[in-house]
């Protein structure tokens, strides 16, 4: 990552407003070009460079700088740009068949409730990465690869009683920091298929090995 990212990226996590208006005016433009390239319509585009920016800024913190800063805010707006084309085809497929539905369908992908599931999921992201490594390595292998208790046990040549209370103890920690971020209760066993899938893809999309996020943490 080049010098002036580097400092761009530190003023941007330390809040300074400066910064924020220096990633804007450095960064607004060429994404909107390069969203252009491949989504035709002006709008939409704005819409999702809205949404990349959101996601960028909120994902800063896993950032390694294992890539140039503007190659992992591309590979945040093709993920962006991919939703916006699994919404269209939703859309699509739906009014096609059945016509009346339309404006169930548009209020349900509005862009408030998108940002406010994006924002959810980003949420759920934040309170991953500030656990300890061997937590999120344990809530990974149970709920995000779907490994049973006996498998992880096995894996790791521990006795289950041993992963069950690591287990427990991990997920107390998820709702300890979601708590203290939100004020709510969830439970990481409680997490939809949609929260999982989202959290691998962004592992394995933005981040490293789960052992260098702790580093990074750090």
């Amino acid at each position: 990552m080049r010098s002036k990212d580097r400092e761009l990226v530190k003023g941007v996590l330390q809040g300074e407003k400066r910064a924020l208006r220096k990633f804007n005016q450095r960064y607004r433009q060429r994404l909107l070009h390069f969203v252009l390239l491949k989504v035709n319509d002006p709008r939409d585009a704005e819409e999702i460079v809205q949404d990349s920016f959101l996601s960028a800024l909120y994902s800063l913190p896993s950032f390694l700088g294992q890539s140039s800063f503007w190659t992992w805010l591309c590979a945040i707006a093709r993920h962006e740009i991919a939703d916006y084309y699994r919404k269209k085809k939703i859309k699509e497929i739906f009014f096609s068949r059945l016509p009346w539905i339309e404006s169930i369908v548009s209020e349900a992908l509005s862009p408030e409730l998108a940002l406010e599931e994006k924002e959810m999921k980003m949420k759920i992201i934040r309170c991953f990465l500030e656990m300890t490594e061997g937590y999120r390595e344990i809530l990974r292998l149970k709920y995000i690869e779907g490994l049973s208790v006996g498998e992880i046990a096995r894996q790791g040549q521990e006795t289950m009683k041993a992963v069950e209370m690591r287990l427990r103890r991990a997920r107390l920690a998820f709702r300890q920091l979601w708590y203290e971020k939100t004020g709510g209760q969830k439970d990481f066993a409680s997490l939809s298929q949609g929260d999982l899938s989202f959290l691998k893809e962004y592992l394995g999309t933005f981040g490293s090995p789960l052992s260098d996020l702790k580093s990074h943490q750090g």
